[in-house]
């Protein structure tokens, strides 16, 4: 029995060191949810608390990312053998689960407002213009903070993505209040509250759909198993793949066990470390574990029960 294990030796995709970048994030976006969720109520602007609420989400996202972040670096002991890389991904998923709620209920109050009758505030134009154009600059800098590691891992990409969609969705509340300043559009205030309602949840549904894959073990998207299984079988020598499971340990750590039927022998160190490497190189999964024997001898966990009895 041949078996290879590739523990990133030489392969690190832990997010590099982001403490800065996240502790800056975190005070800056804790300051101006501050600021935009008193003056929103202080001036009864739904679209301002919209923003104030989503921005606290923000916070969220990035203190459970950056907690996801150093818990991947924790090593792994006995009753943790993989690690707690899977930390990031119970971080997305909250993150997300977290966002959807906070919309609904931003979604409902929005259109219960716009079926009641309520004050016109279309003379605080500009105190929502100013407070959400300083919603730009804050998001904007986060943003910043996050760019150089957006392209290398998932999380850093993810708060990156997150912070520059939030500026744009303050230079929207921005254009709702110079609306309001000038038409007198009572009414844009919630209406801009559900369109933001509305973008965020059509961003974070993706992230919810995609986080709670891979907390069932799924393959992840970036990942075709059908590619990935017609590489194995196309190894000198192999016949068969067989047990074939590729899951998500972290947002930046991909796994992968097979077993390799190889009737004519087994197979050497080269060849795994072959398979290993290509592996890596060609679909990014960083924890292979591969298994050669002559002849099948495991029933997959695919496979139907009746299969136990014929392999056992």
């Amino acid at each position: 029995m041949g078996i290879e294990h590739d523990h990133d030796h030489g392969h690190d995709h832990a997010p590099a060191n982001f403490n800065q970048a996240f502790a800056i994030g975190i005070v800056l976006n804790t300051a101006f949810v501050a600021i935009e969720a008193f003056y929103g109520w202080k001036i009864n602007s739904l679209a301002l608390l919209a923003d104030a609420g989503h921005n606290l989400s923000d916070v969220a996202g990035l203190v459970l990312a950056w907690g996801g972040a150093l818990a991947v670096k924790l090593q792994p002991n006995a009753r943790h053998t993989y690690g707690w890389k899977r930390a990031t991904i119970l971080a997305a998923f909250a993150n997300a689960l977290l966002l959807l709620l906070a919309m609904g209920g931003l979604a409902w109050e929005a259109i219960s407002r716009l079926l009641s009758t309520h004050a016109p505030v279309h003379e605080q134009g500009i105190t929502i213009m100013v407070v959400a154009g300083v919603g730009i600059v804050v998001n904007t800098a986060t943003a910043l903070l996050f760019m150089r590691g957006r392209d290398s891992d998932l999380n850093i990409r993810g708060a990156f993505t997150h912070m520059a969609a939030d500026a744009l969705v303050s230079a929207g509340v921005v254009i709702a209040g110079a609306l309001t300043l000038w038409m007198g559009w009572d009414w844009l205030d919630p209406v801009v509250s559900l369109a933001i309602a509305a973008v965020i949840l059509l961003g974070t549904w993706g992230l919810f759909k995609q986080s709670l894959h891979m907390l069932f073990d799924g393959v992840p998207d970036s990942v075709d198993p059908k590619a990935v299984h017609d590489y194995l079988a196309a190894l000198p020598g192999i016949s068969r793949v067989h047990d074939l499971h590729i899951w998500a340990m972290g947002t930046s750590h991909i796994a992968l066990t097979a077993h390799l039927v190889m009737p004519q022998g087994y197979a050497d160190d080269a060849f795994l470390q072959n398979a290993t490497q290509q592996l890596h190189d060609r679909f990014e999964i960083t924890h292979v574990t591969l298994q050669v024997m002559r002849q099948a001898f495991m029933p997959g966990c695919a496979d139907p029960p009746a299969n136990t009895h014929a392999h056992a």
